[in-house]
């Protein structure tokens, strides 16, 4: 091999860290490089780099696609409300195209002919690393020592003991994955299907008790304002919003799901921006879109959802219900009022000028204002028609 050098996608956790002494043994020089979606704080981001440089890699670099992440991908998954399983906002799982994307571009600048993850051989990130080096640059060579050596998180850490790095107990305990739009928290008790994660797993902890009321206001789709507050930036106040409502331990529950390599898997999570978000634009569409922009809305964000979460960002269809997604979105504009209170939060309701609750019409259940009841009658009886047209064709009576 005449190129030795690789690109090593660095997240700064124990598989990553096993990767750089081990690909060092093997003849290879090192490129940790870190693709931070906006989960990463700058104290952070200098640890890693020491750590990095202190296991032995011979480059270290931060490279932040926030900005391109959520225009590219979190505002989808918003436009869409989308929840995996009806539960997980993929807060990590859409993160990982967008990596791998970046990993590569830095892989064709320096001219790498070997890229590296430390994905295992048992979960998803391995695909959805994978598909994209191998749809976009099959000539580069993907290699994965957790996956090829099928490791064991304990022999990982006895590994860096070994080789004289240390690694505490906390972090040997939890797998923790950040990102703009949620925290994934992994442990022993995710890998059972009747324990709950403890309190001390999640990142947050609860800090405040006493409820208050938050706004949103969104235009076309995307946040805009938090508490009145008005952001040019949507990652910083996603950000902000992280930092209020993680106060009240919002966002936590565990997900249970299929894989893409067909095993179900569980994992812990904490996405308190992302599910108040989603939970609040949902509500401000249910009052702004119809009824039927509602249903299809609904099929493609599925869709979406789904197709993200198998690995499947490339397909060209994902940029056609992008366009949906975002055509969906011109009406969707308003106030959103949200309170929280501890583990929870509750929708109080919505302002917008595109409201088609409308009274002008009429009011639910207590007047019509547009119509009259021999109009509701004549409406009844043609709607009605096709069902009395089967019912006497066939002869068929329905009984109690």
């Amino acid at each position: 091999m005449k190129n030795k050098e690789i690109v090593l996608a660095y997240s700064g956790g124990l598989d990553t860290s096993f990767c750089i002494p081990y690909l060092i043994e093997q003849g290879f020089i090192i490129h940790a490089v870190s693709i931070n979606t906006g989960g990463f704080k700058k104290a952070e981001l200098a640890d890693m780099k020491k750590r990095a440089l202190a296991l032995g890699a011979k480059k270290y670099k931060s490279i932040d696609i926030s900005k391109a992440y959520y225009k590219q991908c979190v505002r989808y998954l918003l436009f869409g409300n989308i929840l995996r399983n009806d539960t997980y906002p993929l807060s990590v799982s859409s993160e990982r195209a967008f990596q791998a994307l970046a990993i590569l571009k830095y892989v064709q600048e320096v001219g790498a002919k070997y890229v590296a993850h430390g994905s295992t051989g048992a979960g998803n990130d391995q695909i959805r690393f994978d598909i994209i080096f191998e749809s976009l640059a099959p000539e580069v060579t993907i290699i994965t020592p957790i996956r090829d050596n099928s490791l064991s998180r304990a022999s990982e850490v006895a590994y860096l003991k070994k080789h004289g790095f240390k690694w505490s107990s906390k972090k040997k305990d939890y797998s923790i994955n950040q990102g703009i739009w949620g925290t994934s928290v992994g442990g022993k008790e995710t890998l059972t299907s009747h324990l709950g994660l403890p309190e001390s797993a999640y990142p947050s902890q609860l800090k405040l008790k006493k409820s208050r009321e938050i706004s949103i206001t969104f235009k076309k789709g995307e946040p805009t304002h938090l508490a009145g507050k008005k952001y040019n930036n949507p990652i910083d106040l996603i950000n902000k919003l992280n930092d209020v409502a993680s106060k009240y331990a919002i966002g936590r529950d565990v997900h249970v799901g299929d894989t893409i390599i067909g095993i179900k898997g569980r994992v812990g999570f904490e996405a308190s921006a992302a599910l108040i978000l989603i939970k609040a634009h949902h509500l401000l569409e249910k009052h702004t879109l119809s009824k039927w922009q509602s249903h299809w809305k609904k099929q493609l964000a599925d869709w979406y959802g789904m197709l993200l979460h198998e690995g499947q960002y490339l397909e060209p269809s994902m940029r056609n219900i992008e366009e949906f997604l975002e055509s969906s979105q011109r009406y969707v504009s308003g106030k959103v009022t949200i309170k929280l209170k501890p583990y929870a939060f509750e929708l109080v309701g919505i302002e917008s000028k595109h409201d088609l609750m409308n009274s002008t019409f009429g009011s639910y259940g207590e007047a019509n204002l547009a119509w009259t009841g021999d109009d509701a009658k004549g409406f009844t009886k043609i709607l009605s028609n096709q069902h009395k047209i089967f019912y006497a064709v066939n002869k068929e009576k329905l009984s109690l």
